[in-house]
């Protein structure tokens, strides 16, 4: 190991600079450094649209490389693949020239993705996509990929970054917010180290990511050099116009040079995050670790723009889907499988991940961009999706004997013949069994499944008035990992459901007549649920499987909060619990009942609002679903629904990407993803109210589309909506102003009320089940070489979920994503079937894992990182 004496860094520069060693945090003869690193942040979208952002790209691109002809010892930073490109298609000339310029080192590509992205609202697989894409296109572009992460002006920072980044070739990351008043750091330069134990060398820039207009350089050099004396370490100045581009000027350059003059040229020099931290590498195992998330700033942001944020979640799922689904077919059945249109689709949701149209703080027409935008890549989705179904579902046997040709002469919508059913393919593209409902455009007299074995069905209400034919089949499909089944649907011939003996202990719920209804309840062999008549608020769910009553008091309580002294950042803003009403003056009404599902339907009012919640429990599950319409028309107001657990000592965990954390129970206001729990100890249960006895028991709410929410001791709370003004901070407001979020959105959440710990209650796999439904096609008879059931993958441990299945990037083999969910070690045996091949990992705590599969069997399956390589 090298000596800190024997370490020497050579600036490339172009000027054969070479500066003394770095020193050490306790050495004496530290000479401290300031690294002016000049860039051009630009926000692609912000107070503008994209076109005007791709304007500003070109602009700022040509003045960079203008001030390296005049000032030959400038180097230039920039992030983003995006913006890349947009040069690439629209001027090759310059292009060609930034290519010069970064082979020289002078113009250093940092940022490794496709934007600067929010770090809080996009999947897990999303971060992967923004290195895949991203960093190929570097490599493939210039030769290089990305060191440094670089997210300068993203409002906080997932727990799971680090991890994210080794997998993805960068050592190092750099950000600017929570600035030093909204989260307390060790120091500037720290490790990062995420929950499975990997660390990148992170750095908090001070002062600030850019020059404003007409700021002269020598204050905020001078305020970089004290920091650095007072840290002992290097510190890294950033110089140029940004936010809307712009980059470092002429007059910036000038006085960059006077400064090194009076202050010693190794004192201050030009400089990049790349140089910066190969210098740093010295500290070692010197510098503090930092085993945190890195937050708040702009809590306000995780709840803005509705619309916007549901688009994201069902883009990313469809996306997974279709490449699954896409990947399967390939296989099986040779279809072509075109990763082209996926990595467009892929580009669409990556750019709209940018953190001000991600965190809902742009203009208002921004929006509409970003709805086309997801229209495109959920129409590319949706198109690959049914291609490779159909694909699948045509190719099963589905003959029935005595039936030689098809002949539509006895319905106008199926093909069914002599009463024999028609088969109904259902597809699961999770990596487990899947137990949810179907609904069939169609009314059924029965169905079984591909034995012949009939299952429940119930009449639905449809969402067509067509005479008499208004309404759906519903059924609850069982299908394969990965895969599909066949169910038959009968339209005149019904059958009798046999009732399993439920005698037997069992430690999953099996089909009971146990749905039993009231004007205001309710309730399964396992739950009872109550809504409070005047109000609508959830007035009792009674776990009868332990005992326990779940809810302190009222739950699922529409709190309207008041944030007129808010902007629309939310800026300086911990908590929202201002409240100023709720909810009420409800009508309660029971719309469905029957073998399946019973559904209480609660409509509340309040000002020019109505919210409109529907409380469904199936028979064979102690999961209440609810359906949430909301007509929203106030303005400068938070809508929250509140879920005060009847738990002591309540603990708060939240998923976030690739991962999950637990946070304090102290009503900040937190960004999460698919579910968030509170767990804690119970003191016996509602009938035995002195009982010793103390158990682990908790709530879970998963949701589809929403991204913020608090805990304030057990009181779970899940923001809905905010009525804020379209990029407002704190400006002149006045009756022109436009509002975000007003109308009708509608989404869905799930309560989980489960005995023990959240991981023991399965809530990841319950939180993808809500987001990625069940999806069918009604088929006819044909000959086929598939069978009606089939399972695509078999994962021995529960705790590991797989994310991704899709066709390498480089056309040779599979790519298989999976990542441990629990927090604990384990050892899982990966079977896929259409592969023919089976292998075993370990896992460590929350580890991310990519497999390589080769085309050829003989070839061995090889672990990678996000990039593939």
């Amino acid at each position: 190991m090298k000596t800190v004496e024997d370490q020497r860094w050579q600036l490339s520069n172009g000027s054969g600079e070479q500066l003394a060693s770095a020193g050490s945090l306790s050495g004496e003869a530290y000479t401290p450094v300031v690294h002016m690193i000049g860039n051009g942040h630009l926000d692609p979208v912000w107070l503008w649209q994209w076109q005007e952002g791709y304007a500003e790209t070109k602009a700022t691109f040509r003045s960079a490389l203008d001030r390296m002809n005049e000032f030959p010892e400038f180097v230039f930073t920039c992030a983003g693949a995006a913006s890349y490109k947009w040069i690439e298609e629209n001027d090759p000339s310059m292009f060609a020239e930034m290519k010069e310029r970064i082979a020289e080192g002078r113009w250093v590509v940092v940022g490794g993705w496709w934007v600067q992205p929010d770090c809080n609202i996009p999947s897990g697989e999303s971060f992967a996509r923004h290195s895949l894409y991203g960093q190929r296109y570097f490599l493939q572009r210039f030769g290089l990929t990305a060191k440094v992460g670089y997210n300068v002006d993203s409002f906080g920072h997932h727990a799971m970054l680090p991890q994210i980044l080794k997998l993805s070739g960068m050592d190092y990351y750099v950000f600017m917010r929570p600035e030093k008043n909204e989260k307390s750091l060790p120091m500037n330069l720290f490790w990062w180290e995420s929950a499975d134990g990997s660390r990148v060398m992170a750095y908090r820039i001070p002062e600030g990511y850019c020059t404003h207009q007409f700021e002269t350089s020598e204050p905020k050099i001078d305020a970089v050099k004290k920091i650095a004396e007072e840290q002992r370490t290097d510190q890294m100045c950033f110089y140029g116009v940004g936010n809307h581009g712009g980059g470092p000027t002429i007059a910036n350059l000038q006085e960059i040079r006077a400064a090194r003059e009076k202050a010693g040229q190794e004192a201050i020099v030009l400089s990049s995050p790349n140089a910066y931290f190969e210098r740093m590498k010295v500290y070692g195992s010197s510098l503090p670790v930092v085993a945190d998330e890195l937050q708040h700033h702009a809590s306000g942001c995780y709840s803005t723009h509705s619309e916007t944020k549901a688009s994201n979640r069902k883009a990313e799922h469809r996306l997974l889907t279709a490449e699954k689904l896409s990947a399967a077919a390939h296989r099986l059945l040779e279809l072509p499988y075109d990763a082209a249109p996926f990595r467009m689709a892929w580009e669409c949701v990556m750019f709209n991940q940018f953190h001000d149209i991600m965190g809902g703080c742009s203009i208002k027409e921004a929006y509409a961009d970003a709805r086309e935008s997801y229209g495109y890549a959920l129409h590319i989705g949706a198109v690959s999706m049914n291609a490779a179904m159909q694909k699948i579902s045509w190719s099963i046997d589905t003959m029935r004997p005595g039936i030689s040709s098809l002949d539509k002469n006895k319905d106008r919508t199926l093909w069914e013949q002599a009463d024999q059913g028609i088969p109904v393919v259902v597809f699961n593209p999770l990596s487990w069994e899947v137990t949810a409902p179907v609904a069939v455009t169609q009314q059924m007299k029965g169905i079984t499944d591909e034995a012949g074995i009939p299952v429940d069905i119930q009449l639905v209400r449809s969402s067509k008035t067509n005479g008499g034919d208004k309404y759906d089949t519903l059924f609850v499909g069982k299908i394969p990992a990965m895969g599909y089944r066949v169910y038959w649907i009968f339209r005149h011939k019904s059958f009798e459901v046999a009732v399993p003996d439920t005698t037997a202990l069992v430690s999953e719920p099996v089909h009971s007549d146990s749905l039993r209804v009231t004007s205001s309840s309710i309730e399964n062999d396992w739950v009872r649920l109550e809504v409070e008549l005047h109000t609508g608020y959830i007035k009792s769910l009674f776990d009868k499987r332990s005992g326990i009553e779940m809810i302190d008091g009222r739950g699922a309580v529409p709190i309207v909060i008041d944030e007129h002294d808010c902007d629309t950042w939310g800026h300086g803003k911990l908590e929202f619990r201002n409240e100023i009403g709720r909810f009420t003056d409800a009508q309660v009404q029971l719309i469905e009942s029957g073998p399946v599902r019973a559904t209480l339907r609660v409509t509340s009012r309040y000002g020019q609002s109505l919210l409109r919640q529907d409380y469904t429990l199936y028979q064979d599950s102690a999961d209440v679903s609810v359906r949430v319409k909301l007509d929203w028309h106030e303005k400068h107001k938070m809508l929250k629904l509140s879920f005060p657990v009847r738990v002591d000592e309540p603990k708060a965990t939240y998923e976030i990407p690739y991962g999950h954390l637990e946070r304090p129970v102290n009503g900040e206001e937190e960004p999460g993803q698919q579910w968030v729990d509170v767990t804690g100890i119970v003191h016996g249960s509602v009938s035995d109210a002195n009982s010793s006895d103390h158990r682990t028991y908790g709530l879970s709410l998963l949701n589809d589309s929403k991204y913020s929410f608090d805990v304030k001791g057990n009181d779970l709370r899940m923001t809905i909506v905010r009525g804020a003004i379209f990029a407002d901070h704190y400006g002149q407001r006045d009756d022109m102003c436009e509002y975000m979020d007003q109308g009708v959105q509608e989404f869905a959440y799930t309560l989980v009320p489960h005995a023990g710990s959240w991981q023991e209650a399965g809530i990841v796999r319950k939180a993808y089940e809500l987001n990625v439904p069940l999806i069918h096609i009604v088929e006819t008879y044909h000959k086929g070489s598939l069978p009606q059931s089939y399972c695509g993958i078999h994962l021995s441990s529960q705790q590991v979920v797989a994310t991704a299945f899709k066709r390498a990037e480089d056309g040779d083999g599979y790519i298989l994503r999976c990542y441990e969910t629990s927090g604990h070690e384990t050892e899982t045996t990966l079977d896929i079937p259409m592969l023919n091949r089976t292998w075993t990992a370990q896992f460590g705590r929350c580890e991310i894992k990519t497999f390589k599969i080769p085309d050829q069997t003989e070839l061995p399956i090889v672990e990678t990182n996000l990039l593939e390589w």
